[in-house]
């Protein structure tokens, strides 16, 4: 199986202007250099996504890498801030009922 390593390098603060005009200012972070074993196929699909992108392998992966760990926190904070809600109402209100309609109304006007 290919093995694919990141090395821990430092990153200088860089500002930049983009197309769009947005000022663009890489931070410096730490890294920590890490291993990973990926299917040959897999790697193949990568590299041929990576071109289509003009990114390097190693780009692409960490793009994957921070859109999955972005969705994951997402999914956390919303669990998170409906349990808070709830535990707001509850203290609030007398009437289980009244708070788990208030959440459901909140829930239906939040999807439409």
């Amino acid at each position: 199986m290919p093995q694919i390593e990141t090395s821990s390098t430092e990153t200088s603060e860089d500002t930049f202007v983009t197309e769009e005009g947005w000022v663009v200012r890489l931070r410096p972070r730490e890294e920590e250099a890490v291993t990973l074993g990926l299917p040959t196929e897999a790697l193949a699909q990568i590299d041929r996504i990576a071109v289509q992108r003009d990114m390097s392998r190693f780009a692409l992966l960490r793009d994957y890498i921070g859109q999955g760990l972005r969705q994951d926190l997402a999914r956390e904070y919303q669990k998170s801030f409906w349990k808070k809600t709830e535990q707001v109402l509850t203290q609030r209100l007398k009437s289980k009922e009244e708070v788990a309609a208030i959440l459901e109304e909140i829930r239906t006007e939040k999807a439409a």
